[in-house]
């Protein structure tokens, strides 16, 4: 059986051996950048949690709870009510915001003039029971769209006042 010989001229073993003495000390060297000087008395503030971070608690074995407020805790009128107004022989639409408010943290503004029509109005028979919808959309449904909702929130009030867009 002949001998398979392999032809390597001496240029490309030459060319082929820098390559590697490259490459190998290329890869064994290492920069370092000089660290920048901070000015005296000032350091960098970190942040106490990373951004991703969510803070949580284990209740029991398998339940997982975040620790932070939900939004209704933080803005009161998302809060979701459901109520069944009270039958009385004839509830006006007063009737009907006060008992939606009961317990929500907000109370209606002082009786104004404008305002003592809206309250005088027959509460509908669709508006006995409401919900479970967000505080706002109660109110704003119990008033009507000829009405407008102002919000206090440093009293924790709202306000009815007439709608300025025209209906059809």
């Amino acid at each position: 059986m002949p001998a398979i010989r392999l032809y390597v001229p001496s240029r490309s073993l030459a060319l082929f051996a820098a390559l590697i003495h490259a490459i190998l000390g290329t890869g064994c060297a290492t920069s370092t950048a000089a660290p920048t000087p901070n000015e005296p008395g000032i350091r960098a503030a970190s942040a106490p949690f990373p951004n991703d971070w969510i803070p949580i608690a284990r209740y029991g074995r398998y339940t997982l709870v975040e620790l932070a407020p939900q939004a209704a805790q933080q803005n009161l009128l998302l809060q979701v009510v459901d109520v069944s107004i009270p039958p009385t022989p004839s509830p006006s639409v007063v009737d009907g915001l006060r008992h939606v408010l009961q317990r929500s943290g907000y109370s209606l503004c002082d009786d104004d003039p404008d305002v003592a029509v809206l309250h005088k109005l027959p509460l509908p028979a669709a508006h006995l029971q409401l919900g479970p919808v967000f505080l706002h959309d109660a109110l704003l449904t119990l008033a009507g769209p000829a009405w407008e909702l102002e919000v206090d929130d440093r009293a924790r009030q709202g306000c009815f006042i007439p709608s300025m867009a025209v209906l059809p």
